[in-house]
């Protein structure tokens, strides 16, 4: 890996060109490590009040990175014999589905292939962000249980936070527990990751952080703070770079799951392909994620990992399957519910290039 790159595709003021902020992003958090060493780096501001920088400790919201938590759990269960793939969310959720509903399986909600459906609002829109940000979601509230499935479970793939938010809601049914205990005491706990929480209804992100923004005609308006309850146990997790790393690190190398289940996050449903709406079947893409993890193609390498985005950041994890490279960034995205900005592409190309 080049550190010129590298400086470049996160804006650093060293770089000639590209600096940050720029029309996309306010800053950037980035950390590589591997069997080459380790580099980690930050450009642009992380408080327009302040002037203060993008603190390279500093936690954000990692948004769908949190299916990989509420997968681990939800395989652990499994291992322990608490959970059964084949079995259904009517069995361990009874009376909870419409009555007309086809049998769902554990395994079709991990693998995102159930069709069940999240409720539909538009939450990574200014207009609707501003004016709910701060809304409590019970949990299992953002299903949508009165339409029908939008295909026959186990027919396609379709990447959502709907299968991940029933996860949740089946850790809590076999356990007693809430979803957020759960992960601290399965995940957060022993792994010592000092800072990462499930805030629930805790609308700031607490200790160092960069804050998020929107561009607006006004101006850049502060998006850091909202109530993470929608997202839940789909995208509500707040954490920063290296327990991230350290994360994947010991989920890779077997810390956290039995060969088994472990081998489950790093399997992609054979034979599927990915749900694409009232567009030619025929024509859809090849699915691409197991549980929890997708598969990434970078260049001659296959990564496995997760990305995830909020109003203000978008971010992600991954690394290869023996852990010899991995990336953990953050970016402090101007616009959100936009574009996928060129730095990020920029930052993967310069990390695995």
């Amino acid at each position: 890996m080049s550190e010129s790159k590298l400086k470049a595709a996160i804006g650093d003021a060293s770089a000639e060109t590209g600096r940050l902020p720029d029309a996309e992003a306010s800053g950037a958090l980035v950390q590589i490590r591997g069997s080459a060493g380790c580099w980690q780096g930050t450009a642009g501001v992380g408080d327009v009040r302040t002037g203060a920088g993008v603190p390279q400790n500093g936690r954000f919201r990692i948004g769908s990175m949190t299916k990989a938590f509420t997968a681990v759990v939800a395989l652990q269960l499994v291992a322990e014999g608490r959970l059964d793939l084949e079995r259904t969310v009517q069995h361990y959720q009874p009376g909870l589905l419409p009555a007309d509903y086809p049998p769902i399986t554990v395994r079709q909600v991990l693998t995102y292939t159930s069709g069940l459906n999240g409720v539909g609002v538009p939450h990574k829109t200014p207009d609707w962000f501003f004016e709910h940000r701060y809304d409590h979601w019970a949990d299992g509230s953002q299903l949508d249980l009165t339409v029908p499935l939008a295909f026959d479970p186990g027919k396609y793939q379709r990447y959502g936070n709907a299968d991940y938010w029933m996860a949740g809601l089946l850790i809590q049914n076999v356990t007693g527990n809430s979803w957020e205990k759960e992960i601290h005491d399965r995940i957060i706990r022993p792994l010592r990751l000092r800072g990462t929480s499930t805030p629930t209804d805790n609308a700031r992100i607490a200790g160092p952080h960069a804050h998020g923004y929107e561009a607006t005609d006004d101006g850049w308006v502060d998006v850091t703070a909202a109530n993470p309850s929608l997202q839940w146990s789909a995208a509500g997790i707040v954490s920063t770079a290296e327990d991230l790393d350290r994360f994947m690190v010991v989920l890779f190398g077997g810390g956290l799951l039995p060969p088994a289940q472990l081998e489950l996050m790093f399997t992609v449903p054979p034979n599927t392909t990915t749900y694409d709406g009232d567009k030619d079947p025929n024509n859809n893409p090849p699915a691409a994620y197991g549980m929890g993890l997708g598969k990434f193609q970078v260049g001659s390498l296959t990564l496995w990992g997760k990305t995830g985005d909020r109003p203000g950041y978008t971010s992600g994890m991954g690394a290869t399957r023996d852990l010899s490279r991995r990336l953990v960034y953050s970016v402090n995205t101007l616009h959100m519910g936009g574009k996928l900005p060129g730095r990020v592409e920029q930052i993967i190309g310069a990390a695995f290039g």
